[in-house]
């Protein structure tokens, strides 16, 4: 039986609707079952018809960068990668081009040179995917976190008419196994605090696995986009839901990574909570008092 995804309507104040909802579809099974994915689509596009983008920020990933290279092109042979390398001096940025080479190219690598941050390398690839005129615009981590089976539901969610699709931890049939229940509670507590001070209606906003609609990427200013790491997503799905847009939710298997070590700290993930709780402010403190009139004297 297929999982379900969670459609989420516009946050309250948008264009689209005036109060949020969650309402579920199964019309996006999940990565396993036993249908052709690239066949739900909208208007008669399907998966293999949208021009994508998946684009991979690497900093010393030598030892997963072949897989998730065949991995990828297994799940969705006709889409394009992007390896954005930080300078690793592994040699990951190397064996990208060697494995490019070796398989018929659509993999290209933008070499940088030094680590700028995970959210400075999607900003490059989601300038470049816009450029190039891709269609939808894939986030991926190379460490294996991400499993590249899902990104046909992904990008099928996208064809069908989302804005943005966020694979997810924690919607029915998402799951974390062999996480240790402190970092459980740390994410999902995270996430419900960005839910309700933002407004947001997403379970998994700090989620990294996400396909993006280009025509809703190329509203967003991203040199406004300054946050890195969790912050970064989270602030991605609030200008996504700020202009009104639909986000889904696909559930699926995040498994911790095999090889290399970890990028995030706990640094990370509380300075994203400190710019969740300013943009808070900002935008439903500080804009409201600014459009109050003022007081006319007798």
């Amino acid at each position: 039986m297929a999982a379900k995804a969670m459609i989420r309507a516009p946050t309250e104040g948008s264009a689209v609707s005036s109060s949020p909802v969650a309402v579920e579809s199964d019309i996006y099974p999940s990565y396993g079952a036993c249908v052709d994915v690239t066949k739900v689509a909208r208007g008669g596009r399907t998966v293999a018809a949208m021009k994508s983008l998946v684009i991979l920020p690497t900093f010393n990933e030598a030892e997963n960068i072949a897989e998730v290279l065949d991995r990828v092109r297994a799940a969705v042979p006709d889409a394009e990668v992007l390896v954005v390398d930080d300078g690793s001096p592994d040699g990951t940025a190397e064996l990208a081009e060697s494995w490019a080479a070796g398989h018929g190219g659509q993999v290209s690598v933008l070499r940088r040179a030094s680590k700028s941050g995970l959210g400075s390398a999607y900003r490059a690839g989601f300038a470049h995917g816009l450029a190039n005129g891709f269609d939808a615009l894939i986030e991926m981590d190379s460490d294996l976190q991400h499993d590249p089976a899902a990104l046909p539901e992904l990008i099928a969610a996208v064809a069908n008419g989302a804005d943005l699709a966020i694979g997810s931890r924690y919607v029915p049939g998402g799951s974390i196994p062999n996480w240790p229940k402190h970092r459980e509670w740390l994410s999902r507590g995270g996430n419900r605090y960005a839910a309700f001070v933002l407004g947001l209606q997403v379970r998994d906003a700090t989620a990294g696995f996400r396909c993006y609609a280009a025509p809703m990427l190329s509203t967003i200013d991203l040199t406004k986009v300054t946050a890195d790491g969790y912050g970064f997503q989270i602030e991605m799905a609030y200008n996504v839901a700020g202009r009104g847009g639909r986000i889904v939710e696909v559930p699926i298997r995040f498994s911790d990574r095999q090889r290399g070590t970890s990028k995030m700290s706990g640094r990370i993930v509380f300075e994203a909570l400190g710019l969740v709780s300013w943009w808070a402010v900002r935008d439903r403190v500080l804009r409201r008092r600014s459009r109050q009139p003022e007081a006319i004297s007798s």
